[in-house]
């Protein structure tokens, strides 16, 4: 995984934070999404936005540290995550041609060039098609982690709930909010993340669940 010093103004940002905002009821990974996912935004509702299980997350992390490849749904996504190379179809004129032949969205078309090329056992992030995630759940991708983040008032928040429902390890929030930014700050939690920093037995295991310690 990636090591990093922050910076002043992140750590700080963190501080401020942690004043008005108690996590600490979280488990590890999901205090350290949650906490990077409200630094980038300055939303602290998604303190209680988010769902995940800690073993879904442990599972992701474990994937990325591994190597495992990481998909996202656009460029915008794959720009903010600072500390891996992603893989991106969206933009391919392969997806536009094969979108125009199956009759199916570019998002969806992007999911399967991608899952021809990466396999099983990949991160999937996406922060804005709420396509995606459908065809993430139908093309049965065997992911290690699915981030469904996308933002909108059409579709975003049945996509976030089947998301939920399929039972794929997956990180999501209720709500409509969400996007590109939202999204990358979740994978960039998990590749900064340092088990090293957490005592251990300091924040209990399992699943967690938004207002509920």
């Amino acid at each position: 995984m990636t090591v990093r010093q922050p910076h002043p103004i992140e750590v700080r940002s963190y501080e401020i934070l942690r004043s008005r905002v108690d996590l600490s009821p979280m488990p590890p990974l999901w205090r350290a999404v949650a906490e990077r996912v409200i630094h980038a935004t300055a939303d602290l509702e998604y303190a209680v936005d988010l769902l995940t299980r800690e073993e879904s997350l442990n599972q992701g992390w474990a994937a990325l540290r591994g190597g495992a490849p990481i998909v996202t749904d656009e460029g915008m996504v794959a720009a903010g995550i600072t500390a891996r190379e992603t893989i991106c179809h969206a933009a391919d004129p392969a997806a536009a041609r094969m979108a125009r032949a199956a009759g199916i969205t570019r998002s969806a078309a992007a999911v399967r060039l991608s899952y021809s090329e990466v396999g099983p056992g990949a991160v999937w992030v996406v922060g804005s098609a709420p396509e995606a995630i459908f065809e993430i759940i139908a093309r049965r991708v065997g992911p290690s982690l699915v981030i469904g983040m996308p933002v909108g008032f059409v579709g975003a928040c049945e996509a976030k709930e089947a998301l939920r429902a399929s039972g794929l390890p997956q990180l999501s929030n209720v709500s409509e909010k969400g996007g590109s930014a939202v999204a990358a700050a979740a994978v960039n939690a998990l590749l900064y993340y340092e088990p090293e920093r957490y005592e251990a037995g300091q924040y209990e295991a399992g699943h967690y669940e938004a207002g509920r310690p």
